[in-house]
């Protein structure tokens, strides 16, 4: 490192590797009939939509913006720039969300 500050350098993804925001949806949440859920509550494995922010040259379905189904369980963190991202790979992906996807299941977020 030289005197004036560290360096910043360019992430490349590799393989079908995604970086992913942190979902937000990670604290309390509210019941359709409106009963508050504590996020200390254990509910059986629940998968999360978070955004992706980039992406691998070998990941085939996923664009950097879309929105993708996970399992909170398959994933790696990682800090940059002082802002918590997680790594997953493609095929721990179980949906994606964006408006290019033309033959669905006919349901919207």
């Amino acid at each position: 490192m030289s005197d004036l500050g560290p360096k910043k350098q360019a992430i490349t993804m590799l393989a079908d590797r995604l970086l992913v925001q942190v979902p937000t949806t990670e604290g309390e949440r509210t019941a359709r009939s409106g009963i508050l859920i504590p996020a200390t509550a254990q509910v059986a494995k629940r998968l999360t939509w978070t955004e992706v922010v980039a992406i691998g040259p070998a990941v085939r379905t996923i664009k950097q913006g879309d929105l993708v189904l996970f399992s909170p369980e398959d994933r790696f963190e990682v800090e940059i720039q002082a802002e918590t991202y997680l790594i997953l790979r493609e095929r721990d992906i179980h949906a994606v969300a964006s408006d290019r996807i033309d033959s669905g299941t006919g349901l919207y977020l």
